[in-house]
């Protein structure tokens, strides 16, 4: 009878080590299933939906970047299920980049040369029609009126004319008043002129070498507009300047290969031997300039 009972028990351990086993060899397998299994849908349900996600944004971009109408899309929509051969579509390209220039031309090449010309958003000089057909003509390798190097001279000759006349209307006034104010300060006393229209004032006077176009100096200086503000000044940086004498503005050259080493002087630079029609900061087009100047040293 024990004997038997031994035996059931054995039985029932063995049983119950092997089912153990059994299971936990079973969980391994279904773990390890779980880590190879990838897919969680079919490939054409993938290829459809990722095809859908990737068109988020598209249909803004088209009509902010691309400029198609957004009334138009339908015929976006039949140019992308078009079966085209590879010669239609590059023709068909070909006439869409046509497109797309002209459109630039007309929005913003013209209007931006009309600006430039007059300074106005509204204001119109140029022919558009005539433009266009210059310049298809050059596109189309058709022939023109003038060659390429006649129609950059004319246009760039004419545009400096328009340069000029638009400065001339905006700050033509300061020209006027410079003028006046030479014409005026030439009659003070002390002061004294050169050949090229340089007036000069002498604060102090060098006894030094008088330094060559070529040579380079260091100098002290403020520099201000007729009205009196100072635009520039080494004082107020506390460091002297230098540089070579044909490296500045053609008035500062001028005054320079004239005073002596020691000299501190006040000049009066006509705007054409200033900075003429460019603009410099505080310092607009056509703007007569008064310097004080002291000449420290002619470096070696």
């Amino acid at each position: 009878m024990k004997v038997l009972k031994i035996s059931l028990l054995f039985l029932f351990v063995l049983f119950v080590c092997v089912d153990g086993q059994a299971k936990r060899k079973n969980k391994k397998n279904q773990k390890l299933e779980t880590e190879v299994q990838i897919d969680t849908c079919s490939v054409d349900t993938f290829s459809y939906a990722i095809g859908m996600a990737n068109t988020q944004g598209l249909k803004n971009y088209v009509t902010s970047r691309m400029n198609v109408d957004s009334a138009y899309m339908g015929n976006f929509v039949e140019g992308f299920h078009a079966n085209l051969s590879v010669d239609e579509r590059k023709r068909l390209l070909a006439f869409v980049a046509g497109l797309q220039i002209r459109q630039q031309v007309e929005e913003q090449i013209i209007p931006s040369l009309n600006k430039r010309i007059t300074d106005s958003d509204s204001v119109k000089i140029l022919n558009e029609t005539l433009f266009l057909e210059a310049f298809g003509k050059v596109l189309a390798g058709q022939k023109t009126d003038f060659d390429m190097p006649k129609a950059e001279e004319l246009a760039n000759k004419q545009m400096a004319y328009y340069n000029e006349v638009k400065l001339e209307r905006k700050y033509g006034e300061n020209r006027r008043a410079g003028e006046d104010f030479l014409k005026a300060n030439a009659k003070k006393s002390g002061i004294h002129k050169l050949d090229c229209g340089v007036q000069y004032k002498i604060l102090t006077k060098g006894e030094g070498e008088v330094p060559t176009v070529s040579s380079k100096v260091k100098v002290n200086y403020e520099g201000r507009l007729i009205d009196g503000t100072v635009f520039d000044s080494s004082y107020e940086r506390k460091q002297p300047t230098t540089f070579a004498c044909n490296q500045v503005i053609k008035g500062w050259t001028e005054a320079l290969t004239h005073m002596p080493v020691g000299s501190k002087w006040e000049i009066y630079i006509p705007q054409e031997l200033a900075y003429g029609s460019r603009e410099a900061g505080k310092i607009k087009p056509f703007s007569a300039l008064i310097f004080t100047v002291e000449l420290l040293s002619i470096e070696k």
